[in-house]
Formats: C-alpha cells, sequence, structure tokens
C-alpha cells in the first residue's frame, strides 16, 4: 500500500474525468489501476488485476485496464479478449508511447490522462458509444493490492 496517496484530490479528479470523457468515445470500460511496486512482470501483473477487478465481466468483453506501479516506473495496457479479437497487434503501441513520453518528463498524471484519452479516441472506431449506453464497470481508480 502506499504511505500517502500518489495523487492530489484535483489530480485524482481530472483522472477521473478523464476516464468518463475517454469512455463518451467508445462502449468500452476503462479504469486505472496504481500500485508502489511489481514482484513480476509488468503484463502478468496487470492481467492478475484485470481479472481481480473484474474488468471482464462486461458484456462485449471490451474492458480496459491502464495498470501502474509507480515506484517501479512500469506501466502497461491490457485490453479483453473482444478488444483483442478485433484490434491489430500493436494497437495500444501509440498509446503506450504517448504515456510514456510524459512519464519520462516527470508528467505523470499527464501522462495517464493523455493515455486514458487516446485509448477512448482509439476505440472507437471497433466499439463506438451507444446513446443510453450502460456503464458496466466503475469509473474509479483502484489502489494499492487487490489480493
Amino acid at each position: 500500500m502506499f504511505e500517502k496517496p500518489p495523487f492530489s484530490k484535483e489530480e485524482e479528479q481530472r483522472i477521473l474525468e478523464a476516464i468518463k470523457a475517454a469512455e463518451l468515445n467508445t462502449s468500452g470500460e476503462i479504469r486505472l489501476h496504481v500500485e508502489p511496486s511489481c514482484k513480476s512482470t509488468t503484463l502478468d501483473r496487470a492481467a492478475q488485476m484485470f481479472d481481480k477487478l473484474g474488468m471482464n465481466k462486461t458484456e462485449q468483453r471490451n474492458g480496459v485496464l491502464v495498470y501502474l506501479a509507480l515506484n517501479d516506473r512500469k506501466f502497461a495496457i491490457i485490453g479483453d479478449k473482444g478488444i483483442n479479437e478485433k484490434v491489430p497487434q500493436n494497437f495500444w503501441e501509440q498509446t503506450k508511447d504517448l504515456m510514456s513520453d510524459h512519464f519520462r518528463k516527470g508528467n505523470i498524471v499527464e501522462g495517464i490522462i493523455e493515455g486514458i484519452v487516446d485509448a477512448g479516441e482509439q476505440l472507437k472506431q471497433y466499439f463506438p458509444y451507444h446513446q443510453g449506453g450502460v456503464n458496466e464497470l466503475k469509473d474509479d481508480i483502484s489502489y494499492g493490492k487487490h489480493e
């Protein structure tokens, strides 16, 4: 767990607003999980958290998890089965590059926000937003470990 919250209330609110804005572009469900460190490979831990957070419980299997291990300076973006069946192999590279550029400059919150917004834009062509669509998963940030 974190000794103190990794984001200020204002930063957290900006991230939550980015999630809501991104989900206005797509029927996909986007969530952020942040923890201090990652003891396994980043992708394995992201997949583990994806399952523990119930990200695979959407009707179209179009959940997206942005996973961040802050102290280790590692992150991953993982999409559910429905996304992976429709998008090209390197689908998340643009989003990851955008986030990495910000992270290298020390702009963690901006990188998260732009990555989330970009993910929504990218998903729009495969999973467009439908008026009256149901928000299937929480639009929150999860912290620490969900063991």
